[in-house]
């Protein structure tokens, strides 16, 4: 029974079902071993949907939250075939996905930012994370996603640190004609940003995507960097960033944790990108982090192409992940 009903284009869903293959047949591989030569759900069952899950890339203390809740169904319902488990499962995940992701949108949108004194203010974007993630790439897409959408873009090079950061981004800034924000390497990230917000206002743009620098190993400059960013933005506009999008690599799988603990205390993080699904069987990782960060997931990476960042969507992702 499918209580899901499909709102993606069948285009961006079949996307979405080939980036999640990985995931799908290491998880479902994994399942069918664990509840071969069962036909009702009992401990032994649990035991190795445990493994299972926590192999799976979800984590420890998701994994724990998901077998209680189809413990309490067993113990409720007396009688549980493990034909149903599927089923159940697929239950459980979509709840615990809601808890967190408002996840119903389909498309690339920016929510109305009020005007100061009678002008128009951009939607203000920072996006963080460590170098090799893909966070370029996403802003770079993400771009081009608001662009179609007929928004107006400014793309603002703070990853001041790494010449390659400013000239990739410029990459992208040419491949979408977007304008560009820059300096020369090695200067003061907080002024990039500043000037940025400036060119967005003056140039009426409905949305500036801020790239900053991604260096953990040292946390407290990481920390007074992005502090420094935020307060100098919001000398333009009040209350940017008004979205902080941490950029997570999939295929890290509990990487992806560490590091989403790591930037969780470095700076407060509004939402989640997930990128290089479809290289890995490490997908189980979105319910993961989403849950336990209790951070949505926003935005999901599932192929090489300008169109493969999607819009994350609940729905469709457990509808993928179960089909």
């Amino acid at each position: 029974m499918s209580f899901f009903k499909n709102i993606f284009s069948k285009e961006k869903k079949e996307t979405l079902d080939k980036g999640l293959e990985k995931t799908k047949e290491s998880f479902f591989g994994k399942l069918s071993k664990a509840v071969a030569g069962k036909s009702k759900v009992d401990d032994d069952v649990l035991d190795n949907l445990e493994e299972v899950l926590v192999a799976s890339d979800v984590g420890v203390n998701t994994t724990l939250k998901i077998i209680d809740r189809i413990e309490e169904r067993v113990a409720k319902d007396k009688y549980v075939g493990t034909d149903e488990l599927n089923r159940i499962l697929r239950e459980e995940i979509a709840g615990l996905l809601s808890e967190t992701n408002i996840g119903n949108e389909t498309e690339f949108s920016i929510p109305e930012i009020s005007e100061k004194d009678g002008k128009k203010m951009p939607y203000v974007l920072m996006v963080v994370g460590v170098n090799g993630v893909g966070k370029t790439t996403t802003i770079g897409k993400l771009a081009s996603q608001f662009k179609k959408q007929g928004l107006k873009v400014v793309l603002g090079a703070a990853d001041t640190f790494r010449a390659a950061a400013i000239d990739q981004l410029q990459v992208w800034a040419d491949r979408t004609e977007v304008p560009i924000i820059r300096q020369e390497m090695g200067s003061d990230p907080a002024s990039v940003a500043y000037d940025s917000l400036k060119s967005a206002v003056s140039q009426d743009a409905d949305v500036v995507i801020i790239d900053t620098a991604g260096r953990l190993h040292n946390k407290v400059n990481l920390m007074n960097e992005l502090t420094k960013i935020k307060r100098v933005m919001q000398k333009v506009v009040d209350n940017s960033p008004h979205d902080v999008l941490l950029v997570l690599d999939g295929s890290t799988g509990q990487n992806a944790f560490e590091q989403a603990k790591q930037f969780t205390k470095a700076t407060e993080v509004t939402s989640l990108a997930v990128t290089k699904l479809d290289g890995t069987a490490k997908g189980g990782v979105v319910i993961g982090i989403s849950d336990q960060f209790q951070i949505p997931v926003k935005y999901i990476g599932v192929g090489e192409g300008i169109d493969d960042l999607q819009v994350f969507n609940k729905v469709e992702f457990v509808d993928s992940f179960f089909k």
